[in-house]
């Protein structure tokens, strides 16, 4: 028989900021990317693996889902309604604000991610607008690149109320067994992308687009479902937890030492398990840990940290498309000035003197001797 599921459910504001910073990793990769910032350094290792920011959302979201529902009376229609008042307004209002720019980009033959869009424009942009831009392999990075992620989550949400009942239904061994599943699963995937080489490519990264088996490994939703798996059992899990509240601290400490790990050795993981969940398991700890809210993590439940996690959504619906208009030329390269800072001393530094008129050039040139040269 299933543990009791606990009545009191405070806010989770630590959970809040740990989503902005996950954002401003993906950013950061996206920087890195573009070969703005990030090419070297400490960080750049970490910054090159931006990918797991993604993880961990797919991961909070499953947790926060159990977290807010499980227990208490789901009404699939109210359900559905609420999250899509919840994410779809931020995201028409973003493929709006795009829409000018995905319209010069798929007449551009140097973006390769929007080579499918070119070529099925129509599809595309019925895809891109309901959300299922993800089950179409060489469309998912159509209109605004990141909003694949969204379709992904969509899927999520449509299954939640019908896989809630299933999951209360396990006991802890049962929920246990779940996420060791999920994670095999979750590299069976691209272990088997890497073995088979179904595109045939020499070599994979985040600069290959037009790789259509590869792109279903990535983005396509049946395969990420496992990490809103790993969560939805990580919340079950922390719902029915006994007297282990001083669990946090050491589960955090092994999340960023997993971290840490996988970033020192990710020059030499496959591309494919960089991208998918192979963090999965790690980031439910995280989030475990920090719900437990260890005295020290307070930090992260300050009001600015938490507005920024509330407003992350939209820094990573609108950033992949602004970020190249900001620093990059027309033909893909980037800019040698900063496209902030030189407009802004242009218009608010002091103006300088305007330089004396230069002397009228002699009408003889000067003798041998130099003596009409100054």
């Amino acid at each position: 028989m299933s543990a009791a599921l606990a009545t009191e459910r405070p806010n989770l504001p630590a959970l809040t900021s740990l989503r902005f910073l996950a954002a401003v990793h993906v950013v950061a990769f996206h920087l890195q990317a573009i070969d703005v910032a990030f090419a070297s350094g400490p960080f750049a290792d970490f910054v090159s693996i931006g990918y797991i920011g993604v993880h961990f959302f797919f991961v909070l979201s499953g947790f926060i889902m159990v977290y807010n529902y499980a227990g208490r009376p789901v009404a699939k229609p109210r359900f559905w309604r609420a999250r899509f008042a919840r994410v779809y307004p931020a995201y028409a209002f973003s493929l709006l604000i795009t829409a000018p720019i995905f319209a010069i980009a798929i007449t551009k033959p140097e973006f390769a991610f929007f080579r499918f869009a070119a070529d099925h424009t129509l599809i595309t942009c019925l895809a891109v607008v309901g959300l299922l831009q993800a089950w179409i392999p060489d469309a998912a990075l159509s209109w605004n690149p990141v909003s694949w992620s969204l379709s992904v989550e969509a899927f999520f949400y449509l299954l939640f109320p019908f896989l809630l009942p299933w999951f209360l239904d396990r006991g802890r061994r049962g929920l246990l067994l779940v996420i060791g599943g999920c994670w095999l699963f979750i590299m069976a995937v691209p272990s088997a992308y890497v073995i088979l080489e179904p595109d045939g490519l020499a070599e994979t990264g985040p600069r290959v687009f037009l790789a259509t088996w590869l792109n279903v490994v990535k983005f396509n939703p049946l395969v990420r479902l496992p990490e809103f798996f790993v969560g939805m059992a990580t919340g079950l899990l922390f719902l029915r937890r006994g007297n282990d509240d001083r669990l946090g601290t050491p589960l955090i400490v092994i999340t960023l030492i997993g971290i840490l790990a996988f970033t020192l050795v990710s020059p030499v993981i496959p591309y494919p398990f960089q991208h998918n969940g192979t963090l999965a398991p790690l980031f439910g700890l995280l989030v475990y840990g920090m719900a437990l809210r260890p005295s020290w993590t307070r930090f992260l439940e300050v009001r600015p940290l938490v507005l920024l996690g509330d407003s992350s959504y939209s820094l990573y619906l609108f950033h992949a498309t602004f970020l190249p208009l900001l620093f990059l030329n027309p033909d893909g390269t980037p800019r040698e000035a900063d496209p902030l800072e030189v407009p802004a001393r242009r218009r608010l530094g002091p103006r300088r003197a305007k330089p004396p008129e230069a002397a009228a050039a002699p009408e003889t040139a000067p003798e041998p001797n130099g003596e009409g040269a100054r």
